[in-house]
């Protein structure tokens, strides 16, 4: 079966993404991202599947992979029941290790775990126990200090000298043949339009499916439906816009796809809380803090 693509968003202003979800959640299922990733779990235990690896995992399983990687975690949960927090991520891209991280001849040290990682390394749970606490901080931390704790943890992994290599030397990542799947080529539709009108009905159409068929479709390789998903994708937009332009909340939202500013806002509330003005004032405050700080 062929990995479903995630679609990492890392804001403009950052170098890197770090979050962390509950389960089940929408990205639990057997996918790929052109950006490297660290995860850290931190409830649940199950199955894990790492390109051909196949292996059994719980609190304190700690992993890095290279681009393109399939990967998926099963948790064994009672049916019914939740889990708010189970693991923590980090995503960034190849650019990004190469131009800045490795640019520093400092940073060589790294060269031998990048390789690795090509076929994903699992670290000891001591490693796993010490990455916790660098990657809990790096959810909230800003500026100088953000990027410190990224590369204490680079330098924490690429210490662990019990770590192991987990596919075979035989798998090797195909995103060429990945991406010709249909769900990936709606994907990517669909990020490249994301500013359009994107109706259901018409993207149905480009899959060769009904609108009923191609519902069902897409909540099973996404775990909701197309309007979440756009209304998702545009809000995350919306919210690179306001943090680095200066442009009004009118202009983004037809920006990112939306035809009137009370529907934007409406939107904008339902997911993160705040009106997008009030997320751009309080995201302001946040760098006069940080600054003030340093």
């Amino acid at each position: 079966m062929k990995p479903d693509l995630e679609v990492v968003d890392v804001l403009q202003h950052e170098s890197f993404k770090v979050w962390g979800h509950g389960y089940p959640f929408r990205t639990v299922r057997w996918h790929f991202h052109p950006e490297y990733e660290i995860q850290l779990i931190t409830e649940t235990s199950g199955q894990y599947f790492v390109g051909d690896y196949v292996g059994r995992f719980a609190p304190g399983n700690l992993v890095f992979m290279a681009p393109n990687m399939p990967h998926n975690w099963v948790s064994e949960l009672p049916e019914g029941r939740t889990v708010e927090r189970r693991n923590l991520i980090c995503q960034f891209s190849a650019e990004f290790l190469n131009e800045r991280i490795l640019a520093f001849p400092e940073m060589r040290f790294l060269d031998k775990l990048m390789t690795e990682s090509k076929r994903a390394v699992l670290f000891s749970d001591a490693t796993g126990d010490a990455a916790r606490p660098i990657m809990e901080e790096l959810l909230t931390a800003n500026g100088g200090r953000r990027v410190a704790l990224f590369i204490s943890l680079l330098e924490l992994i690429a210490q662990d000298e019990q770590r192991k290599q987990l596919a075979s030397h035989r798998f090797t990542p195909d995103p060429s043949s990945y991406m010709s799947s249909t769900i990936n080529q709606i994907l990517s539709y669909i990020d490249q339009n994301l500013a359009s009108d994107l109706r259901e009905s018409d993207v149905a159409d480009l899959a060769g499916q009904s609108v009923t068929t191609f519902s069902r479709y897409f909540r099973k390789h996404t775990g909701m439906s197309f309007v979440q998903h756009v209304n998702t994708l545009r809000i995350h937009r919306a919210c690179e816009l306001l943090v680095d332009t200066g442009l009004s909340v009118a202009d983004i939202c037809f920006r990112v796809g939306y035809n009137n500013v009370s529907n934007f806002n409406r939107h904008f509330l339902a997911q993160k809380g705040v009106p997008p003005s009030r997320f751009r004032s309080l995201h302001q405050m946040n760098i006069v803090s940080a600054s003030a700080v340093a």
